[in-house]
């Protein structure tokens, strides 16, 4: 009787794809756009928002071009969030809301992979194609942070990976001192992010000297796939 009670318990436990699928795809994907805006448009980041008052600030000191690109990134990114929730507040379907907020993210990246192509070579960091593109790219990864803090606020961070690698040090820790399932359990996660991100930063460098600006493409397909199956209630119950 107990081992039968085990065995419908286990059935019923989310098999690894199941839990860590949609981070790590989005962390793969997060990384590989980061990188690929950080080599194409003169150290401009769609991800790391912050990073560009950084880049911001070295480029003044140095005389760079492009400052304003980079100073507005933040507003830019500070709207998209501010659209991205009121629709979120108004949203009349709110089971659809996580697979209306992929699908915006991938037209968005899809935007940001057509402008790339149109406009490279990107020759003068102040130029309006490099605002232009930087734009499409930051407003996709907007939109994904956005929903991370509020319909996916229990996942991880997929895209600033600061956090990550803080609790992935917290967690070794941890397991070193204690080598319980659940501390295994943590490490496995935070290493899953870290490492996500890092294999996509660099499919991204990788990908991008092959294939140009249609590298991103190959990026999208993963948000398109997790659209689709955010429109499933079992799947949302695992990472919800």
């Amino acid at each position: 009787m107990t081992t039968h009670n085990h065995s419908a318990t286990n059935e019923h436990l989310p098999s690894f794809w199941q839990r860590y699928q949609t981070p790590v795809l989005l962390t793969v994907v997060g990384g590989a756009i980061d990188t690929i805006g950080f080599i194409t448009l003169f150290g401009f980041f769609t991800a790391h928002v912050t990073g560009n008052l950084v880049m911001a600030g070295s480029g003044l000191v140095n005389g760079e071009n492009g400052l304003w690109i980079k100073l507005a990134a933040l507003p830019l990114f500070v709207l998209t969030v501010m659209v991205t929730k009121i629709f979120i507040d108004r949203s009349q379907k709110p089971v659809l809301i996580l697979s209306h907020l992929f699908l915006a993210e991938a037209l968005f990246l899809t935007a940001f992979m057509v402008a790339g192509l149109c406009y490279q070579p990107f020759v003068d960091a102040g130029d309006i194609t490099v605002a232009i593109t930087g734009a499409l790219g930051l407003i996709a990864l907007a939109i994904r942070n956005t929903a991370s803090k509020t319909v996916i606020k229990k996942m991880s961070p997929t895209v600033l990976m600061t956090g990550n690698t803080t609790q992935l040090g917290i967690n070794l820790t941890d397991y070193l001192n204690n080598r319980s399932p659940e501390n295994a359990k943590d490490l496995a996660h935070s290493s899953v992010l870290v490492f996500s991100f890092l294999i996509g930063a660099l499919l991204g460098a990788l990908l991008y000297l092959k294939l140009s600006f249609w590298a991103v493409g190959l990026f999208v397909l993963p948000v398109l796939y997790l659209s689709v199956m955010a429109r499933d209630r079992k799947f949302l119950q695992h990472i919800a």
